[in-house]
């Protein structure tokens, strides 16, 4: 009752923050990043929890679903083209998903592209590079250190390289509903 309590009240400053993914958390983890970010006011305009060390662009373009487990130490997520998660997407440490990118011609210029894309039961493994416009299938698995500069859109894969290539098929995730 305590712990629901004190979510609640937690809630109440993560405006885009699941309840859910309150509740399902360790509540020293969730309590010590609060601290962070909203007392301390390190990462203090990002409506999700973050660890301290990670750099966040554009936060108002970041779509994410139910149980994102985006705390891990040193990533930067660059959100200014806009990036969509799905439900249940897990980054890990030194994850760079960068939506933007400098012309080739005029480095002080920006290109428009289209947003990132990341389904549904997707695992983002550590040190792996997402870069502009790219859509991942639900129940993805990209591996560490893989460099993500095109679309993978098919479903149950695990990808890995540089740059990444599917590596094996993957058997439908368990607790997938579809």
């Amino acid at each position: 009752m305590m712990k629901y309590l004190l979510c609640k009240i937690i809630h109440l400053f993560y405006r885009g923050l699941h309840f859910e993914d309150l509740m399902n958390a360790s509540f020293r983890s969730v309590f010590k990043l609060f601290f962070i970010q909203k007392i301390i006011r390190i990462n203090s305009n990002v409506n999700w929890q973050v660890h301290y060390s990670t750099s966040v662009l554009s936060p108002e373009k970041v779509r994410r679903g139910i149980n994102f487990k985006s705390s891990s130490k040193n990533c930067h997520i660059d959100g200014r083209n806009g990036i969509y998660f799905g439900n249940n997407v897990w980054i890990g440490p030194s994850v760079k998903i960068i939506s933007q990118s400098h012309n080739l011609c005029d480095f002080s210029k920006y290109i428009e592209n289209d947003p990132i894309f990341i389904g549904d039961n997707c695992w983002i493994g550590a040190g792996a590079v997402i870069l502009p416009g790219v859509k991942i299938g639900n129940h993805t698995v990209v591996g560490a250190g893989a460099v993500v500069t095109k679309s993978f859109t098919k479903k149950n894969q695990l990808i890995a390289g540089n740059p990444a290539r599917e590596i094996k098929k993957l058997p439908k995730y368990k607790y997938d509903k579809v």
